[in-house]
């Protein structure tokens, strides 16, 4: 059986969609010539053929359901339902001879949003439609709105993290200017300071901290541990020999200078971020020593920021294993020999412990940003050709 609707309600896309499932033709003249002054009415005689049209794409905003039908009875149309993702949300009102609250309670209980007794009342049934209909339209209109925030709030979060790693690389790369070693080295710390905190996130001392924010923020700070040295005068940081002890301390000054200037920027922010904590954190104590011998605040043990624990394993071993302009990269056994000689006067313990466990996946990242000798002297005759460097 099929029923036209008029060409001026089929012009208006807005309108909505009612599909009327009953295997009486009487009813479904009746209920067609009450609902289609307001809505698109679709005309099923059974369920069958009711899934036969959404499976070819019909999908309506609401369903009458006779729940007393040959070869497919109401009920078990909506267990079908529930199958088809497209009308997961469309409201079933379910229409029946049957005046007992066993068959309302199965019909509610299998999805059905109102339930309305034969002969029904056409003003009523009328009005129960119009209501289920605004408030499907009022729950699709939220959801949209929700899924335009939802999209705007991630667009606006990876907008937010690109120009902080932006701005982060910048600072980064201030370093790089005045060190021609610098770059590898930034990459290779990064990398181990990664690796050391997914290693020790199982650590019982380690897990209530090293969160999947904080290990992020580690990687994000790792880069700005050595932004101090864009302070140091040429001949000390590019001295191609052993320091003076006043070169020395005025080589140490690097890292109560890092830390300054990223809270001065912070401050004429007027921001205050987590990750830059973590950054001021690794910039002014990745020098320290476990045992307090270190600098340049001479803390000791746990009073040294877990950050700048891990960054003190990490500059350590590169510095030993990376190829400088002044010596040549040490073998990586002998590293191993001499981080393992820093256990209790160096490094806490236990992430010591967690690296030399675990050394060769660290000679690995090692390897893969490893600095050859002659991209070394082209980055120090580059920066000295273009008046970067004295």
């Amino acid at each position: 059986m099929e029923i036209t609707q008029s060409n001026a309600i089929r012009a208006e896309a807005h309108v909505a969609a009612v599909l009327v499932i009953d295997d009486d033709p009487a009813s479904l003249a009746i209920v067609h010539g009450m609902l289609s002054p307001y809505f698109r009415v679709e005309l099923a005689q059974g369920g069958i053929d009711a899934l036969a049209r959404m499976d070819e794409g019909w999908t309506p905003d609401l369903i009458l359901l006779d729940l007393m039908m040959p070869q497919m009875d109401g009920y078990e149309f909506m267990q079908h339902l529930k199958a088809r993702l497209s009308v997961l949300d469309t409201p079933v009102i379910c229409i029946t001879g049957r005046n007992d609250t066993e068959a309302e309670a199965l019909a509610l209980n299998l999805g059905a949003v109102d339930f309305v007794v034969k002969p029904q009342h056409m003003q009523t049934l009328l009005a129960r439609v119009k209501t289920h209909i605004e408030l499907k339209q009022a729950k699709d209109q939220l959801r949209d709105r929700n899924a335009n925030l939802e999209a705007e709030v991630a667009c606006r979060i990876a907008e937010c993290a690109a120009v902080q790693n932006l701005s982060l690389r910048a600072l980064s790369s201030l370093a790089e200017t005045r060190d021609p070693e610098t770059g590898g080295h930034l990459q290779r710390t990064k990398a181990y300071v990664r690796h050391l905190a997914e290693l020790l996130r199982d650590h019982p001392r380690f897990s209530d901290t090293l969160t999947d924010e904080y290990v992020n923020w580690l990687e994000l700070s790792a880069p700005l541990h050595d932004i101090g040295k864009v302070g140091l005068p040429d001949h000390v940081l590019l001295k191609p020999g052993k320091l003076t002890p006043e070169e020395r301390t005025i080589m140490q000054r690097h890292s109560a200078m890092g830390a300054d200037a990223i809270t001065i920027a912070e401050l004429e922010s007027g921001m205050t971020l987590n990750f830059l904590q973590v950054a001021k954190e690794m910039a002014r104590h990745h020098h320290e020593n476990w045992d307090g011998s270190g600098y340049p605040d001479h803390l000791s043990g746990y009073a040294i920021p877990l950050s700048a624990r891990l960054m003190a394993v990490a500059d350590v071993f590169d510095a030993l294993v990376s190829r400088r302009v002044y010596k040549e990269p040490m073998d990586f056994d002998v590293a191993y020999q001499i981080m393992a000689q820093g256990c209790e006067r160096q490094f806490d313990p236990d992430i010591l412990s967690a690296f030399l466990s675990r050394y060769d996946d660290f000679k690995a990242i090692a390897l893969r940003y490893s600095d050859e000798v002659e991209d070394v002297i082209r980055k120090y005759e580059f920066l000295q050709g273009n008046g970067l460097i004295n």
